[in-house]
């Protein structure tokens, strides 16, 4: 799977049904303004714990929001939304922007996304999705970090 408008391709994903919101692993995220307009600067860490890999990227703030996660507690978060490629199909999707540096998965994509991108889950299979099919576009990046 890939977020293009972010420049990130490669990412496998953990499908979870009980979370509404999907998940990106980000670290240094900052909030600034641009044109009038509330953006957020990150790391987006991908790859695995063995095969770490991450790009600065840039996207419009959408909202700042307080999860409760599956342990309980509470977090506000910055939220973006940025472009999902999956196989033939592209959709915006809606992600919050947290430490996953214990998680296998660094990206979680929650029901939200999965009703959105018109997906059926069956739990029994693994790795069964095409990689994405076009070139990835680099709208919202700053470059390589």
């Amino acid at each position: 799977m890939a977020l293009p408008d972010l420049g990130v391709a490669g990412l496998r994903a953990k499908i979870d049904t009980g979370a509404s919101t999907s998940s990106l692993h980000a670290t240094e995220i900052e909030p600034f303004e641009r044109d009038g307009v509330e953006w957020v600067r990150f790391n987006a860490h991908l790859g695995t714990r063995v095969q770490l890999r991450h790009r600065r990227c840039e996207a419009p703030l959408v909202a700042i929001k307080t999860i409760k996660s599956s342990n309980g507690h509470t977090q506000v978060r910055y939220v973006i939304r940025t472009s999902l490629a999956l196989g033939d199909r592209v959709w915006q999707v809606e992600f919050t922007l947290a430490c996953r540096k214990s998680m296998r998965y660094r990206l979680l994509l929650g029901s939200k996304a999965l009703i959105d991108g018109q997906l059926v889950v069956n739990p029994g299979l693994k790795y069964v999705q095409d990689k994405p099919v076009f070139p990835v576009t680099t709208t919202f990046t700053t470059g390589v970090a």
